[in-house]
């Protein structure tokens, strides 16, 4: 055990908890929803600015970020101390299936089904300024914008939610007795006072805060995207009272879950979940374009590979400290909101992977999972390339104004049974939002009091969620919008936050390399 003196949360009515972290994060969230009703312009003002120097100053820094976890965690790999087992297990928890399952579906939910359906057309219809212009090359177009979209949510996504961060996590609580906090990941820099000082504490505070609203921007857009099309599916009119009733409904779905704990609701939700996904997927590839899917595949694929450091890396003109322009609205955005995720996103890994190696946890999360997810978003996105392809507007006239939920009800109603098919894509995105918010209110809960949070603490976690989302869609549309942009201005605290993770991963590896 360490000798740090952890300070213990005191007990009170949602169970033990840290009062100052509860007081700090529950407040700012409070005050940021209040000022959504009071003065939405002032607020608009003020998360524009934020976003604005967030990409602008720290947009360079997040692209090393994670193009060095990528390859360090790949380095982990080969080392010797990579077949180290971790958490104190000599065997798994969980099955292979149930394990990869709940891992799967927390990074997708944010938005694996209708940004996987709108990133591609998006990035076909405009081709990124990597690429330059190649409105004369149909296929290298396509491939082109499969790739942009395998960037933003391949490799590099998938490796800064734990690929070192988890190793950290699970070393220093597992072995050494510390907290299950993001406060942890400071603690090769600044020992001690990371646990018990003021460090520690803003820490925390930043990283619940961006996990909140990295999962009340994706809950506030679930209701206006399944309010959209239950009004395009059946008619019901696309209204405040609807998009309440499914926001409601997933936040029972999605409480109960995670009230019964990783053992039952979190890891039976997230099955279903994969299951469901998978049949869909293999429907799509079956019966929809399938050859234009597996070449898109392929094609996407290499051009992703032989562009990898030249995408990651891409300024643009916007050089070291410039105006971001389109890098800002897009890959600064996509490394902001995953960023937020990462510490926290850690933490529910290292809950769910005692008994597994270092190399099989980076493997899954920073190998399989990115390739299952760029299938994924060919499957869904590719098919809507090769939709517009075949009949020019019969994608981009529904997606025109960046329509989301209409770029996909556009694919999913070109299909063999259409209907179905877009009812069911439907129940799918919500429960992919549903195993994001399950696991986030339980981490959250774990991060502000124990490895075993009281059932009240992850209800309230849950319930707040869902609330902010109701506040902020009842001030229309555009409060959840700001709430997407102030992803990224969270991010930047969390972003120092998952620094030191950079050597102290490798450190503790090659340590356990020696053992």
């Amino acid at each position: 055990m360490s000798d740090t003196s952890q300070t213990k949360p005191a007990a009170g009515l949602l169970g033990r908890v840290d009062r100052p972290l509860f007081a700090i994060t529950a407040g700012f969230i409070a005050l940021f929803c209040l000022l959504a009703m009071i003065d939405l312009d002032m607020l608009s003002g003020l998360v524009d600015a934020g976003f604005a120097w967030s990409a602008k100053y720290f947009g360079l820094y997040w692209q090393v970020l994670l193009l060095a976890t990528f390859l360090i965690g790949l380095v982990l790999c080969v080392l010797p101390g990579g077949r180290a087992v971790l958490g104190g297990l000599t065997a798994p928890e969980f099955s292979n299936f149930q394990w990869g399952s709940m891992i799967m579906c927390t990074l997708l939910a944010g938005g694996g089904v209708f940004w996987a359906a709108g990133e591609p057309i998006a990035h076909y219809l405009w081709t990124p300024p990597l690429f330059g212009d190649l409105s004369g090359d149909e296929t290298s177009r396509a491939h082109a914008a499969l790739a942009q979209a395998y960037l933003h949510w391949g490799f590099l996504a998938w490796a800064i939610l734990g690929a070192l961060t988890t190793v950290m996590l699970m070393h220093y609580h597992y072995e050494k007795g510390l907290p299950l906090a993001p406060r942890t990941l400071l603690y090769p820099v600044f020992k001690d006072r990371a646990i018990n000082g003021p460090i520690g504490l803003i820490a925390d505070a930043s990283c619940i805060i961006a996990v909140v609203a990295g999962t009340v921007g994706p809950i506030g857009f679930l209701g206006l995207q399944m309010s959209y099309g239950l009004n395009a599916l059946f008619g019901i009119p696309d209204t405040f009272a609807t998009q309440a009733v499914m926001i409601l409904g997933l936040a029972g779905i999605y409480i109960v879950s995670a009230i019964s704990g990783l053992n039952k609701g979190i890891q039976l939700l997230s099955k279903f979940n994969v299951v469901l996904a998978f049949a869909l997927m293999a429907f799509m590839l079956v019966f929809g374009p399938t050859a234009s899917i597996l070449s898109g595949f392929f094609g996407g694929m290499g051009t992703y590979l032989s562009n990898f450091f030249g995408m990651a890396m891409f300024r643009g003109d916007a050089g070291l400290f410039g105006e971001p322009g389109w890098l800002g609205w897009w890959t600064v955005f996509f490394w902001g909101w995953f960023l937020g995720y990462g510490p926290l996103m850690a933490i529910f890994i290292a809950k769910i992977s005692r008994g597994r190696s270092i190399r099989s946890i980076i493997i899954l999360l920073a190998v399989i999972a990115p390739i299952i997810t760029n299938f994924w978003f060919t499957i869904i996105g590719g098919s809507g390339i090769a939709l517009e392809q075949a009949t020019a507007g019969v994608i981009s006239g529904p997606f025109e104004g960046f329509n989301l939920p209409a770029g996909l009800l556009a694919i999913t109603q070109a299909m063999p049974m259409g209907f179905i098919l877009s009812l069911l894509f439907l129940v799918l995105t919500m429960i992919f939002v549903a195993t994001t918010s399950d696991s986030m209110s339980f981490v959250i809960a774990t991060a502000m009091s124990d490895d075993n949070p009281s059932t009240a603490l992850r209800a309230f976690w849950g319930a707040a969620m869902a609330v902010m989302a109701l506040i902020l869609i009842a001030t229309g549309s555009g409060g959840v919008g700001k709430l997407q942009s102030f992803i990224v201005v969270t991010a930047v605290p969390v972003s120092l936050v998952l620094l030191p993770s950079l050597w102290d991963a490798l450190r503790i590896t090659l340590a356990l390399g020696r053992r």
